[in-house]
Order: C-alpha cells, then structure tokens, then sequence
C-alpha cells in the first residue's frame, strides 16, 4: 500500500472516530491489522503525519492525535519566501500583500461591531504601543501583533485567527532575518490609532482605508529589502 493511501486512511480514522487533539490512537499492532499493513509502513506514514502535527508519537507511551497546529503552514511560508526572496522574486511583498487581501476583506465587517471590552483593550494596546515607541520600540512588534489579534477577536472564527497568526509569523520572521528600512514608530501608533478610530465609528470604507494606509507604509518599507547573499552573515561588512 502506498504510504500515502496510509496516511489518508489514518486521518480518516481520526475524523470518522471524531478523535480530538490528545487522543490516544490505536496501538501500533492495532493499526497494522487495521490497515492491513507492515510495521515500518505504518511507522513511516505516523512519521509523515507527525511532521504535519496531526498526530504526535510519544516514545513509550504511544501515538496521540497531534495539536493540529499551523505550524507547517508557517515553516512552509517562511521557507518559501526566504528561497523566493534570494532568486531575486518579490516574494516578501506577496506574503505582505496576502495579508493585507484578508485583512482589508475583515476590517470592513467589523466597523461597528466591535465589543465596548475589545475596544477598551485595543485602546490600552494602542496606548502601549505609544509609550513603547517613546522608549525605542523594543517590544513594540508584539503589541502590534495583540492588536490586530484582539481586533479580529470579535468575528469569533478560530481558523481565521490562526490563518492570520500563520501570515503574522512567515511575514516578520523573514522581515527580520532579511533587515530592510527601519520602521517609523510614530507613524506605526498614528496608524493604528487610525484603524481604531475608524472601526469604532462603524465606517466601513475609512476602516479599509486605514488598514490600506498601514499597509501601504510596510509596502513602502520593502521597497529597501534587496536580495543579499544568503552565505554572508547579517553582520558582516561590504
């Protein structure tokens, strides 16, 4: 049997138990009657799914159903824009310009909609941000991230959130490891101030027209991201 006909068998079983994350799955002796299948088949295909996060093997203990995460979108993303990025392709602004397309689409729906308590805590976030950007910046990437999470919260959409985490992660791992202009911190607060302000007064067109700007800026910021040699370290001179 091919490993994956395995593979696809076995997801099967996951779904059609309706096993949730932490479930214990069949033995191994148990499966290869199962599946009618060798023991290093069967092996080689929970390795396979392991690497996916959908199942995870516990040495001693057994095979579980696995968390399920993004994580392999992420690592997948980050690689291919990296690679992308070293061939001379723009690929950096495509991963930017697939957020901005899911976030453009949300931001117009949430206009007005947003809890009084999610709005509370994106002004606390946003207040942050301001004091960090006073201070230099440093840690003003992740209260960047906590706000736009907190400002989707509201479409109550799991998927969604951890779609939007996935681009988060690719995006500024490879942002950071490839240097590019140095963000403006003031306009980075101005703006998100902006989106707030215009998601609280429930206009949808100026909601997307704030999340257009502050994409614009991270466009504008690319612009200054040129292919360098993959073999020379960050910090070396030329």
């Amino acid at each position: 049997m091919a490993a994956r006909d395995l593979q696809e068998r076995i997801k099967k079983l996951i779904i059609d138990r309706r096993l949730p994350s932490g479930a214990p799955l069949p033995t191994e002796p148990e499966l290869m009657e199962f599946l009618g299948a060798s023991r290093n088949s069967v092996r080689e295909a929970l390795k396979a799914l392991q690497a996916m996060g959908i199942v995870e093997i516990r040495h001693g203990f057994g095979t579980y159903v696995g968390p399920m995460s993004l994580a392999p979108m992420i690592e997948g993303l980050a690689f291919r824009t990296v690679a992308g990025h070293y061939r001379g392709e723009d690929s950096l602004l495509q991963l930017l310009e697939l957020r901005e397309a899911v976030e453009t689409g949300l931001v117009s729906r949430l206009a007005g909609r947003i809890p009084e308590r999610d709005l509370v805590e994106l002004d606390a976030l946003v207040d942050r941000m301001e004091r960090q950007a006073a201070q230099g910046g440093a840690g003003l990437a992740e209260t960047d991230r906590a706000f736009h999470a907190t400002l989707y919260r509201g479409l109550d959409n799991v998927l969604l959130g951890e779609v939007l985490e996935a681009f988060w992660d690719a995006f500024h791992r490879v942002h950071t490891d490839l240097g590019g202009a140095p963000p403006d911190h003031k306009v980075t607060c101005r703006q998100h101030r902006d989106i707030l302000d215009a998601v609280r007064s429930g206009d949808s067109a100026r909601a997307e027209g704030a999340i257009r700007e502050h994409f614009g800026n991270l466009r504008t910021r690319l612009s200054t991201t040129a292919p360098q040699d993959p073999h020379r370290h960050r910090n070396e001179r030329v």
